[in-house]
């Protein structure tokens, strides 16, 4: 199987997650959650779901993170329904650091082009 299609299937994936979180879901530990992408496996097995939560909070990101595992069964049955694939992937979700990360990059920028003599 291609790895163009595993990411069509992905990009299909984290469409309908997107959806179903916002107009399905009703847990209050995932109304602030951003889908940021999703890395399905080229076999379609298991796809990696990152998401990203608007607090920075850790306590809030870890229950969001556990509201996120306990609406797997009913997104993969959705997720069956609407996208029609033979197997729907596992899914496995996992927080992506890497705007928090970027955000500390550019205040450390900030902060050297603050202290650099003018010319």
């Amino acid at each position: 199987m291609s790895s163009q299609r595993a990411q069509r299937v992905g990009d299909l994936i984290q469409q309908e997650i997107s959806r179903l979180l916002l107009k399905e879901v009703r847990d209050p530990r995932v109304a602030f959650v951003t889908i940021t992408g999703v890395e399905p496996t080229n076999d379609l097995q298991l796809a990696r779901v990152y998401y990203t939560v608007m607090s920075d909070d850790a306590a809030a990101r870890d229950a969001c993170g556990d509201g996120l595992r306990s609406a797997v069964p009913f997104l993969r049955r959705e997720l069956g329904r609407v996208l029609r694939l033979r197997r729907v992937p596992e899914l496995e979700f996992r927080y992506d650091n890497s705007i928090a990360y970027g955000s500390r990059i550019e205040e450390l920028l900030k902060e050297i082009h603050r202290h650099e003599p003018t010319e």
